[in-house]
Formats: C-alpha cells, sequence, structure tokens
C-alpha cells in the first residue's frame, strides 16, 4: 500500500465503523425490547419467528462485524501509520488499550469468544446462543464507544473522515 493511500485507508475505515456502529445499536434496540435475560425458550421462539430469526442474524452480523473491522483492521492500521508495529492481535489489543482506544483488550477477547458462540451455537444449542446473546448485547455500548473513539482518533490525526 503506498504511502498516500493509507490516510485514505483510515478514511474509509473509520467511516465504515462509524456506520457499523449505528447499525448495531439499531438492531440492538429492535431486538432486545425487554429488560430481562434470554432463555433458550426464547430464543427458540425468536428463531421460529422470521422476522425476530432476521434481526437476530442481523444482531450477529453486525456485533461481528464491527468486532472484526476495529480489532483485525482499523487497530493495525492506526499502529502502522503511527509508526507502531503491528503484529497478533492481542499484542495489537494491548496496545489499543494502552493508547486508550479501548476499555481493555481482555473484553476483546470476549467479544470474539461470544462472536464466534453466536456462529456457531446457534443451531445446536438455544440456552448457550440465548446466553451469547444476552452478554453480547451487554457489550454494545463498549465496542461501540470503541467505534467511536477510534473514528475520532484519525480524525484527530488526519482530519474530517465523512
Amino acid at each position: 500500500m503506498t504511502t498516500d493511500s493509507v490516510p485514505a485507508r483510515l478514511r474509509f475505515l473509520a467511516r465504515v465503523a462509524r456506520k457499523e456502529s449505528r447499525h448495531l445499536q439499531e438492531t440492538t434496540e429492535r431486538l432486545f425490547q425487554s429488560k430481562e435475560p434470554l432463555t433458550g425458550l426464547e430464543v427458540q421462539r425468536w428463531i421460529a419467528d422470521s422476522l425476530i430469526a432476521e434481526r437476530m442474524d442481523a444482531f450477529v452480523a453486525r456485533f461481528s462485524r464491527l468486532q472484526d473491522l476495529l480489532g483485525d483492521k482499523l487497530i493495525p492500521s492506526l499502529l502502522e501509520h503511527l509508526g507502531e508495529s503491528s503484529g497478533l492481535a492481542i499484542d495489537n489489543l494491548d496496545k489499543a488499550e494502552r493508547f486508550g482506544w479501548i476499555a481493555s483488550s481482555d473484553e476483546w477477547v470476549v467479544y470474539r469468544k461470544l462472536r464466534n458462540q453466536m456462529i456457531h451455537e446457534y443451531i445446536e444449542d438455544p440456552a448457550v446462543l440465548a446466553d451469547a446473546l444476552d452478554a453480547g448485547c451487554g457489550f454494545v455500548d463498549a465496542l461501540t464507544t470503541s467505534a467511536e473513539t477510534l473514528a475520532s482518533e484519525v480524525e484527530r490525526r488526519l482530519g474530517p473522515v465523512e
């Protein structure tokens, strides 16, 4: 990638992060209308209702996409732009935590595990999926805050992204 294209890529990633963050927040509001913890039985009802099942799929996809975008693309690209070495995901997350871009690298490991649970346990165990969806819902604010913090960092260094 040429030196000139790095700022353009960072601006693009920041714009996408903000867009994905908004979409995740909207889907979360539509899906999680009750403040009560989900049960396996409720998740089975969600799966049987095509409208709610689509919302659940959208939540899982948007949660996963935003987590992947930030952790696998935006953070490494921003680190490289700053002259920091980009390496293993956990090392990048530790640096992002030190820079104040994310609250906790340990939480990001949990996000990744939840992502995998929501995707891989979807059909097999509604109770596990219910727990993962509840936990994912609980992390939406932290994830979207990280997206905004990273997008703002790009803007601070490179100017407006939109």
